[in-house]
């Protein structure tokens, strides 16, 4: 990872007279205004590298680093197409505040200064950016809508076979790892994956569940066998050798990601075992659908379509900006939401709202009466489910136009999933998928209030 400078390049592109760069422009403006955003950004990356502004290599200034972070969500860019266009870019090298002169960094340390944002961060600096809305009178946080909706992990779709095919495959090219540092003396294994790959073909290729079963019953085996290699391999990972430093840190990595790799593998033998051959449910909130990306939750939204990933909760203005969001553990019911997300806007706002608009699956009269009782003036359920307009809203005119607001809300989860990459999160771990979630919500709200400036 680059050092971190806060140190401002002196010579810059003049901004192009296109209407992307026009909005660009409009963002730094708005960045440039609300300097406690930088800091935030500069306090992060000092403690993921330990750096001082005035010592080290050159590297990226905490504005650098947040705004290519925008550049990429607004653009949904790889760290590699990123990296070409902050070189190739007038407009994002004025942008990111890259000199004349000065070199666009490399993909690596974009990746390492970008992903040393923690979600928390992100979070306070898009309420920064509310609390700069509510002062310009973009947004008046009189009215908010409320909508759930699922961002999917970057995994393939799980079935057992893939599963327990994943979870061989990775315990055998690190126990090759291991082997080529140690020399195969010591490091012995039978190799499976082959044999792996072809029951899973078998599985695959069945058309009935009974042909599935013999290959399932082989499959399970090799994976249980893999499973002891690389559980010895482990513990002799573990013992001391007469290696070098650079060796001993190698054989440590491969260590900790079987530590890692190895419980998941279990449970994953053991649910297979369950689901297959004893013809037993396993409850989703037990079930291992990625070794790769373990956190991912099983959502079903509305009886209809299954989602692996996590079901996130949105609360948006007027201005369509997102006034706050919550990234949830598991599939809790909609109804179960809805008072904490008007409670949190007391947060985010400083105030209750006086209207909010919910979509039908929020509601029940439990809630209708704790948001009435926090200072709501009227509440819109997209559908009544038995609640009576009058004790909802002053008049149905008002029901009425507070339940057509609410569907504004899904175009605000459109444009985020389209254009912002809110569909599905590319970058790997819990806490990584938190951050990539309000990355994007921050790029979305950067855009649209540079927009509603330039009206």
């Amino acid at each position: 990872m680059r050092r971190v400078r806060n140190l401002q390049p002196e010579l810059q592109e003049p901004w192009l007279e296109v209407e992307h760069a026009k909005e660009l422009a409009g963002i730094s403006k708005i960045l440039d205004e609300n300097p406690r955003i930088r800091e935030l950004v500069a306090q992060d990356l000092h403690e993921a590298t330990g750096a001082r502004a005035d010592t080290g290599a050159t590297g990226m200034s905490a504005e650098q680093v947040l705004r290519a972070l925008i550049i990429k969500q607004i653009n949904g860019f790889s760290y590699r197409e990123l990296a070409f266009h902050l070189e190739d870019s007038r407009t994002y090298r004025r942008f990111c505040r890259l000199g004349v002169m000065e070199s666009a960094p490399s993909k690596s340390t974009l990746a390492g200064n970008i992903k040393a944002l923690q979600a928390g961060t992100l979070e306070k600096m898009n309420r920064l950016l509310v609390e700069a809305a509510l002062n310009d009178g973009v947004e008046s946080g009189r009215k908010v809508r409320v909508d759930s909706t699922v961002v999917e992990s970057n995994i393939h779709h799980p079935t057992d076979s893939g599963l327990l095919w994943d979870g061989v495959r990775v315990l055998v090219r690190l126990m090759k790892r291991a082997r080529r540092e140690l020399g195969p003396e010591l490091v012995r294994f039978h190799d499976r994956s082959q044999r792996a790959r072809r029951r899973r073909k078998q599985i695959n290729d069945a058309h009935f569940q009974r042909q599935r079963v013999g290959p399932y019953r082989d499959l399970l085996k090799v994976a249980v066998e893999t499973l002891g290699y690389a559980t010895e391999v482990r513990d002799l990972l573990r013992e001391s050798h007469d290696v070098g430093p650079v060796q001993a840190g190698i054989l440590d990595a491969v260590a900790e990601q079987l530590d890692e790799y190895l419980p998941l593998v279990q449970r994953l033998i053991d649910q297979t075992r369950r689901r297959v051959l004893e013809g037993e449910t396993v409850p989703a909130d037990e079930k291992v659908v990625s070794i790769f990306e373990p956190h991912t939750d099983i959502i079903r939204k509305g009886g209809r379509e299954t989602f692996y990933g996590h079901k996130i909760c949105l609360a948006g203005g007027a201005s369509s900006m997102v006034l706050d969001c919550v990234v949830l553990d598991g599939n809790p019911p909609d109804s179960t939401l809805a008072t904490r997300m008007v409670e949190r806007q007391r947060e985010v706002l400083g105030k209750v709202p006086r209207q909010v608009a919910f979509d039908g699956a929020f509601a029940s009269k439990d809630n209708l009466a704790t948001i009435k009782q926090v200072g709501v003036e009227d509440v819109a359920f997209a559908k009544k489910q038995g609640l009576q307009i009058s004790d909802m809203a002053k008049s149905s005119w008002v029901y009425k136009r507070l339940r057509n607001f609410r569907a504004g809300i899904e175009g605000v989860i459109s444009m985020l999933k389209r254009v912002f990459g809110l569909a599905r999160c590319s970058w790997r771990s819990l806490r990584s998928f938190k951050g990539y979630v309000w990355s994007s919500i921050l790029a979305c709200n950067l855009m649209l209030m540079a927009r509603h400036r330039m009206t």
